[in-house]
């Protein structure tokens, strides 16, 4: 018996040391880096710890990175040209990865260095040393952290976060705390649903009443008081999302959800459906493309991406008065145009052709994929899980894609079996680890893989209606697509990633996030949405 137990205790024993063998040899950030290894002994982040860099473009970042250790550490960290004793070098070099993101990190005791191509990949390289400091405990204003020595790039291009705010509105503050985390995870196109049948959420100067009386109402309530952002908001949330590598697309909805903008200015409305009034712009009119023409052009002028999605989904849920328009008549035979569908997308060619008048992409969801947009200066995003044919066909018609399936990345819908809240499809959802384990590339053939553009999560908020449940249906979840766009697959490790998202709930709780925790789900009920007080609007 002595013999048996002494074995069990020696295993025992193996296994503790296993287990703490592994988790020191996964780097304990999200995303989880290319390449990573444990270096020796810990850098101590001080007061006197100070930042160096070699060009005079790393200073915005080196700044960022300082207001971010103050703010989360209460260390005001020094900026030197010529340091001496412990610091951190930041330091433009080209690497053997050419990637605009790439970046290495060297941890010792006495010295971090991290180098770049491009002031991205410091900013990121800094992001890495941020997440490192941020899970360790502060003590007498010092931060002691573990060296690690790492080489890294992302694994796709785009790697994108939408939020709905047409349905519900969340405003400026939310905004920029959301930008924050997509840094700290490293993602880097914000998609900005600004438009749709709920609500109009931006000003255009030429047409007021698109912002004061297309913002009014909302999912919950079509006559709450008009909520928007101003030409000044919009800039400055351009400005802090740059700050931090991330590009702004926004989505202005065209033929359809124009309910909100044909409400301001009825005279552009193609009609809709009992279901979904004044539901499209009337496509046979030419001041309809004057006035779309107008708006596109401010929009251009606000977000300097280059890049405006105008829609092209649904049109079908609310263009029942087209075939009684005699005006859209005469148009079909004009231009020779066989049916509804091919009336759509005559109008996508024509507002397609506007984009690019203005030296601009053209983004669209998948139906677009029919329409014929020029190849080069298109981009479509697929999203009907259910109709890979539309995948296929983009890619066969040699689109850029971005990859954003209902299943699994759309997050309004719920989480977890027991939630009762959100979206379902055919009851299934769209857990954690499926969020992690989604692998984009593998949906097209080697030789089309290059045209993958990257992958977006998408929140639409029809049952959204406070930053609560915002908040539960985003985190941690978007850590899971963090490092699902990032990290090579075969770094990908979802037990060790659970083991990461412990050290991130902490961050949450400091940063009063509500936030869904699969290893207590219990810990935070599952918010519920608010009913709707006014069902639908009124023609």
């Amino acid at each position: 018996m002595l013999r048996i137990s002494a074995l069990f205790t020696l295993m025992l024993c193996m296994c503790y040391v296993m287990i703490a063998h592994a988790q020191q040899s996964n780097c304990p950030i999200i995303p989880q880096p290319a390449k990573s290894s444990a270096g020796n002994g810990e850098f101590v982040l001080s007061t006197y710890t100070p930042i160096t860099y070699s060009d005079l473009s790393l200073q915005p970042v080196a700044y960022y990175f300082q207001q971010a250790i103050l703010q989360s550490k209460n260390i005001p960290l020094q900026v030197a040209s010529n340091p001496t004793g412990a610091h951190i070098s930041l330091e433009l070099k080209k690497l053997a990865n050419k990637d605009v993101s790439a970046y290495s990190v060297v941890m010792q005791p006495n010295k971090i260095v991290i180098q770049a191509n491009t002031p991205n990949g410091i900013f990121y390289g800094l992001v890495s040393l941020l997440q490192l400091s941020r899970i360790q405990a502060a003590k007498n204003n010092t931060v002691a952290l573990p060296c690690w020595n790492i080489d890294d790039a992302p694994l796709l291009g785009w790697r994108g976060f939408m939020l709905d705010e047409a349905r519900h509105f969340f405003g400026k503050e939310k905004v920029k705390s959301l930008l924050d985390w997509m840094a700290f995870y490293k993602l880097n196109t914000f998609h900005w649903h600004l438009t749709d049948e709920q609500g109009w959420r931006f000003e255009v100067k030429q047409y007021p009443k698109l912002a004061l009386i297309g913002g009014v109402g909302d999912f919950t309530n079509a006559i709450a008081p008009a909520k928007y952002y101003t030409q000044a908001d919009i800039k400055e949330i351009v400005q802090y999302a740059a700050e931090r590598f991330i590009t702004v697309v926004p989505e202005i909805d065209m033929p359809g959800h124009a309910t909100a903008a044909n409400k301001a200015y009825p005279q552009y409305s193609g009609g809709g459906s009992k279901a979904h009034p004044m539901f499209t712009f009337n496509p046979a009119k030419e001041e309809t493309y004057d006035y779309l023409t107008n708006i596109l052009r401010e929009a251009n002028t606000l977000f300097p991406s280059r890049m405006l999605h105008i829609g092209g989904d649904e049109v079908s849920y609310g263009n029942e008065e087209w075939p009684k328009d005699p005006a859209i008549q005469q148009l079909m035979q004009r231009k020779q145009l066989k049916d509804l569908k091919a009336v759509e997308n005559y109008f996508m060619q024509r507002m397609a052709d506007t984009i690019m008048s203005l030296q601009a992409k053209v983004l669209a969801w998948d139906e677009m994929a029919e329409a014929d947009l020029p190849r080069e200066k298109t981009i479509i995003y697929w999203w009907r899980h259910d109709k890979p044919q539309q995948l296929e066909l983009a890619l066969q018609k040699g689109y850029s894609t971005v990859i954003c399936p209902r299943l699994p990345l759309y997050f309004d819908f719920v989480q977890d079996s027991t939630h009762r809240h959100g979206r379902k499809w055919n009851k299934r959802y769209n857990p954690l680890e499926e969020v992690y384990q989604f692998s984009p590339l593998s949906l097209a053939k080697p030789n089309q893989q290059y045209l993958i553009k990257g992958v977006q999560a998408n929140l639409w908020t029809e049952t959204v209606s406070n930053n609560e449940r915002l908040d539960y249906l985003l985190f941690p979840r978007i850590c899971a697509f963090a490092e699902m766009s990032w990290t090579p697959p075969s770094q990908k490790d979802y037990p060790a990633f659970l083991q990461k998202l412990e050290r991130q709930f902490p961050l949450f709780d400091e940063a009063n996030i509500y936030y869904y925790n699969p290893t207590t789900p219990t810990l935070h009920s599952e918010p519920i949405p608010k009913k709707r007080t006014v069902s639908d609007y009124k023609d």
